[in-house]
């Protein structure tokens, strides 16, 4: 009975062994034919349709670069598109001229590069077009052509074409290989760049390779879609905007940001002039393709002072009823600095110098605070440091005049000249009155879709806190002020939104330290709104403007209409 019994157990042993086993396998295929069907199911149909034709060598293949709506839909903002090449094989072509009548009628052929390839009779293969749809293709297929073949291609797509250009970037030739050059395509490089070699890796190697990139610390360094920030109605109504400030100024440049001031996650960036990544070949010249927001770094101008007042109120230096005699000019080291009409205002306070925008009224904030701290709170806001945003090519802001100990360049910082920095540093600097004091971390993509499926979103750092929450507060209300009654005379007050904004003009300076041009200036603006609950920030410039001197004219209405889209658009409940 004994020796019965222990063949039993080691019957249901074995049994129990072998169902774990099925029940492993059953998994394995399971998650292989996940992987087929579903991770790499669109390259396993392109491998099928390409096996009655001849194959490319040199067909790239990329992940995808999106865009998220307000309702986190994504919507194709960079992709493959998978079509076609014609190519020929020179010495089986007898009949040149009836070749290209039948292939001329059903695609775009250039006649002279047909005929030119045609000629090459010792070389096996020559491409004559490209970029042919799945129709066009069946057309030339019927005609049976000899000596034609068809050559499945695939090629860097932008559906958007401008849209967010100069945030996506392209990608082109280095030396002989297809890489991104400029924009997101180049910074996640390694995250969107692809092989074909995935559909024959070992399948155990696979899965735990995904399991490996689902569980990393770092999803960017994993291969994926890239998700971004970059809302494209947003993006559009920006463009928009820029586009008729460049009509109505012709400025070098004009360009913006839209931004949420807690996340740092960016809605919106854009600049003109601009260009189509899907004909980047096109453009004579490249400095287009460079982001002045990121890679140039400006004397910014007034949109300095609202941080200079905060610097003075939180240091307890001064208040908003805090007044000084405004004389129209002081002397710093022996130099003349002025308000810019040169006038005296005699007694005013500091609600004052934001309203009037008087250069002298925040000297005398660095006066009463002292140039030590007030260097470190420029230092504090992150100027003359990078935001290490996600794009290439990022500049550092230039602060040096405030660190020569020199009376009239802590002067001149306090109202955005002598001191140069990028587009990104002011509107992360800026953000600080918008997000209760703490600096944020400015962020274009929000989340890596890695090859699995699985979505891993790019975590960033919490900036440090500059300011007192109390500051903030003070400083909104004073802000709001400017924008309700002293910008344009208060004709752009919206009677149920509070919106904190300011302008700033900055005379742009003589290259090799030659002083400033008389003529020449760049404008700015900055808003941010509800003012006590900021859901965005907008930061608009334009580079050497014509026909107006100050930002008050070029920027301050486009301002308006774009914050009225966004209240409408993202229906922001009234905060009056």
């Amino acid at each position: 009975m004994r020796s019965k019994a222990i063949r039993l157990d080691g019957f249901v042993g074995r049994a129990r062994i072998l169902s774990a086993l099925f029940v492993l396998v059953a998994i394995f295929l399971s998650v292989r034919l996940y992987f087929i069907q579903i991770v790499h199911g669109e390259d396993y149909r392109e491998r099928a349709a390409s096996q009655y034709v001849a194959t490319s060598v040199d067909t790239e293949d990329r992940a995808s670069i999106l865009f998220s709506e307000k309702d986190g839909s994504l919507v194709a903002a960079a992709i493959m598109q998978t079509g076609w090449r014609v190519a020929i094989v020179p010495k089986e072509i007898t009949d040149a001229e009836a070749a290209y009548q039948k292939l001329s009628s059903v695609a775009a052929i250039d006649r002279e590069r047909f005929f030119a390839s045609v000629a090459k009779k010792e070389d096996p293969y020559e491409e004559v077009a490209f970029r042919l749809n799945d129709q066009e293709a069946s057309g030339i297929r019927k005609e049976k052509i000899p000596g034609v073949l068809l050559v499945q291609d695939k090629w860097r797509a932008y559906p958007a074409g401008v849209l967010g250009a100069h945030a996506l970037g392209f990608v082109g030739y280095q030396g002989d290989k297809k890489v991104g050059v400029y924009g997101l395509e180049r910074f996640y490089e390694s995250t969107l760049s692809k092989t074909s070699s995935g559909l024959y890796v070992n399948p155990f190697a696979e899965i735990f390779a995904n399991l490996g990139a689902a569980l990393s610390d770092d999803p960017q360094g994993n291969r994926g879609n890239v998700i971004t920030s970059i809302e494209p109605q947003v993006q559009a109504r920006l463009d928009e905007v820029l586009d008729d400030v460049m009509g109505a100024y012709s400025p070098n440049i004009s360009a913006g940001i839209v931004m949420d001031p807690k996340s740092g996650e960016i809605v919106a960036m854009a600049v003109r002039p601009t260009f189509d990544p899907n004909t980047f070949n096109t453009v004579s010249d490249p400095s287009i393709f460079t982001n002045p927001l990121v890679e140039n770094v400006y004397e910014m101008g007034s949109i300095m002072k609202p941080l200079t007042v905060a610097a003075g109120i939180d240091a307890g230096a001064i208040a908003p009823h805090t007044t000084y005699n405004d004389r129209g000019c002081i002397e710093k080291s022996g130099k003349t600095i002025c308000n810019y009409d040169l006038k005296a205002r005699g007694v005013v306070s500091m609600q004052e110098v934001l309203n009037q925008s008087l250069n002298t009224g925040v000297s005398f904030i660095v006066d009463k605070m002292g140039q030590e701290s007030f260097g470190d709170y420029v230092h504090a806001y992150g100027f003359g440091e990078k935001t290490n945003i996600d794009l290439p090519n990022e500049a550092r802001g230039i602060i040096r005049a405030i660190e020569r100990g020199y009376d009239v360049d802590y002067a001149s910082a306090s109202f955005g000249q002598g001191i140069a920095m990028t587009a990104l540093e002011m509107i992360r600097g800026l953000s600080s009155l918008a997000n209760d004091g703490v600096l944020p971390s400015p962020r274009i993509v929000r989340s890596i879709r890695l090859e699995s499926g699985i979505v891993r979103d790019i975590e960033v750092p919490e900036g440090p806190r500059v300011l007192k929450s109390e500051t903030v507060q003070t400083v909104s209300n004073m802000l709001v002020k400017v924008y309700d009654d002293a910008l344009l005379g208060g004709i752009l007050k919206q009677d149920r939104y509070s919106i904190a904004a300011k302008t700033g003009t900055a005379q742009i300076a003589i290259p090799g330290g030659s002083g400033y041009y008389k003529d020449r200036w760049l404008h700015s603006f900055f808003g941010y709104f509800p003012a006590h609950e900021p859901r965005f920030i907008v930061f608009l410039m334009a580079v050497e403007p014509k026909g107006a001197q100050f930002a008050s004219a070029t920027l301050a209405r486009p301002f308006s209409d774009l914050s009225k889209f966004l209240i409408n658009y993202y229906e922001i409940p009234p905060d009056r």
